[in-house]
């Protein structure tokens, strides 16, 4: 009796034992991290549904519509201007910078909804766009520490996987809609409170599981990122049915509770491929394997002479290689990068002067808010598709047919352009089929541009050279956005006023209604998309030769050597 009560609780301590080891292994992995990823980029949404809250903003703050963009610009500014969260993701761990950016958004956002709801005082407009950069440079944390772990323990799929990350950030304002619904009714002063508190604590929940992890390579890697995608796919078609339903349909709170219930299962379903995945590894890792001493020979084993230094100048001049690791100022320096942010500020510039001018243009065509709010899931939505398509739909042109990403890159572009004329020239349902174009362009375009720059200047420096690439945003929507587009609308919503005899009050909200309010800065919006698609061109051209080789050769080299 003894001795079985003795052996039932050496088998309780094993099992118990194991559970934990298996518990530890699962949280050091890989997969959990990914899983981990996607779900903080799936709570960056707040600058994505800046169309819904802006209205807001305007309205009890009593701004005109060059300020409100104004603030849109430092918005841009904000989630664009990530060289800061670069320089820093050189030197500290990932943990720090999201700790840094949940900080960030909290505080930001949080202040902006004190401003709106009238607890402070109202703020000077200066303030106004401080607090909103601040909210938003949050993202460039977020994503900073989770495209650059990701695309290091992925490195031979990195089109997929920034696929993946850049289309659940895509459908982070859908996501954060059916939550806000759920939790505050159609209340955009909660909206903000909202964007303030939940991706904060996402992060901060999942501040130690994302880091580089040195793990090899999985034969069955791009299937399982493929189960991925397909979870994601089933979550956007649903938000996409649910947008489409609660415009044709008065909801009920308890149906909005239903419609977040399963949004968030959905968001949680990866988990069960995390641990199918982590358990099949943990069984590998249990069978014993023979022990190999292998002698490595003295030549071998001394250390290398000290590479002679050069000068700054020549570093600059004597660049690398296309695919090889440059450093920051090379790349800086060398008309690849040029070519890219001259169309990465005309084409992300003009995408996002529109998306942050969606509120004003369904209420200059006389849409109900009902309607702008389905204008704005739309364009997330769709921003999804786009981003998603781009990630593996030019991986897999890449690997089997050697199709440039940058001439994809000139083709969203161009499409881009067909969004913003239909803007400029509106009939009925225009609009509808405008947030469609200019979403699915607009996410193409994101992880392209982060793929090409890894691709081009190696992964060295990643964490720096993609904030680069995305500095070129805020600069085209400033141009676009503060200097053309609002100053445009409020011209003709003054010519509005002067043939009604009427003045604008100083505190008054400056409203333009009709087709005419948009379409001259919409026909500008389509010439700078149509330009930067001519740069992007420019840059298949002179990467042509490179794109026909084999560029994932070094990495799977490292790897073989990694595992050998």
């Amino acid at each position: 009796m003894t001795l079985e009560l003795t052996m039932t609780e050496n088998l309780s301590s094993a099992a118990k034992g194991s559970i934990l080891e298996f518990a530890l292994h699962v949280f050091r992995g890989r997969w959990l991290s990914l899983f981990a990823s996607f779900t903080i980029m799936a709570g960056v949404g707040g600058t994505y549904i800046f169309g819904i809250y802006s209205k807001e903003i305007k309205a009890s703050l009593g701004y005109d519509q060059s300020t409100l963009n104004l603030i849109g610009f430092f918005k841009d500014l904000g989630s664009n201007v990530g060289i800061f969260s670069g320089l820093i993701a050189e030197v500290t761990p990932t943990w720090f910078l999201l700790i840094i950016g949940s900080s960030l958004n909290f505080v930001g956002y949080f202040v902006i909804w004190l401003a709106v709801t009238g607890k402070i005082a109202k703020p000077k407009v200066w303030q106004m766009c401080t607090y909103m950069c601040i909210a938003a440079n949050s993202l460039n944390f977020a994503n900073t520490g989770v495209l650059v772990t990701c695309v290091k323990n992925f490195p031979e799929n990195r089109g997929v996987l920034l696929g993946l990350l850049k289309g659940f950030a895509g459908l982070s304002g859908a996501i954060m809609t059916q939550i806000y619904l759920a939790f505050y009714g159609n209340d955009p002063q909660s909206l903000i409170f909202l964007i303030a508190w939940l991706p904060a604590a996402v992060s901060m929940a999942f501040v130690y599981t994302i880091r580089t992890i040195s793990a090899g390579r999985q034969p069955n890697e791009v299937r399982v990122l493929y189960q991925f995608f397909y979870v994601s796919l089933v979550l956007a078609l649903f938000l996409m049915a649910m947008t489409i339903t609660q415009k044709l349909v008065t909801f009920p709170a308890v149906a909005y509770d239903a419609s977040a219930t399963i949004v968030c299962g959905l968001l949680f379903f990866p988990l069960f491929i995390v641990f199918r995945e982590e358990l099949s590894l943990w069984n590998q890792k249990k069978i014993p394997s023979n022990d190999v001493k292998i002698e490595i020979p003295a030549q071998y084993t001394t250390r290398s002479e000290e590479v002679p230094r050069i000068s700054c100048f020549s570093e600059i001049c004597n660049k690398p290689p296309r695919g090889e690791d440059y450093t920051i100022l090379q790349a800086l320096f060398s008309v690849d990068m040029l070519i890219l942010l001259i169309s990465t500020a005309c084409g992300i510039g003009s995408n996002l002067t529109a998306i942050d001018n969606l509120g004003q243009i369904g209420e200059s065509l006389g849409y109900p808010m009902k309607n702008v709010n389905s204008f704005v899931s739309l364009v997330s939505i769709w921003n999804y598709f786009g981003r998603i398509f781009a990630g593996l739909i030019s991986e897999k042109l890449l690997v089997k047919y050697k199709f440039p990403r940058p001439l994809m890159t000139t083709l969203f572009l161009f499409l881009s352009c067909v969004g913003h004329l239909l803007i400029a020239f509106p009939v009925p349902g225009s609009v509808y089929v405008a947030s469609v174009i200019i979403g699915f362009s607009f996410g193409a375009q994101f992880p392209l541009l982060n793929a090409i720059i890894s691709e081009i200047f190696g992964l060295k420096h990643y964490a720096t050279l993609f904030n680069v690439g995305q500095l070129a945003s805020p600069v085209g929507s400033y141009l676009l956005n503060v200097r053309i587009t609002g100053v445009l609308y409020d011209h003709e919503a003054l010519k509005d006023l002067s043939r009604k005899n009427m003045h604008r009050s100083s505190s008054g909200e400056l409203t333009c209604i009709g087709t005419h309010c948009y379409r001259q800065s919409f026909i500008i919006l389509a010439a700078a998309a149509c330009f930067g698609a001519f740069a992007s061109f420019i840059l298949v051209l002179r990467t042509r030769e490179f794109y026909k080789g084999d560029i994932y050769k070094k990495f799977r080299e490292e790897t073989e050597a990694t595992e050998g």
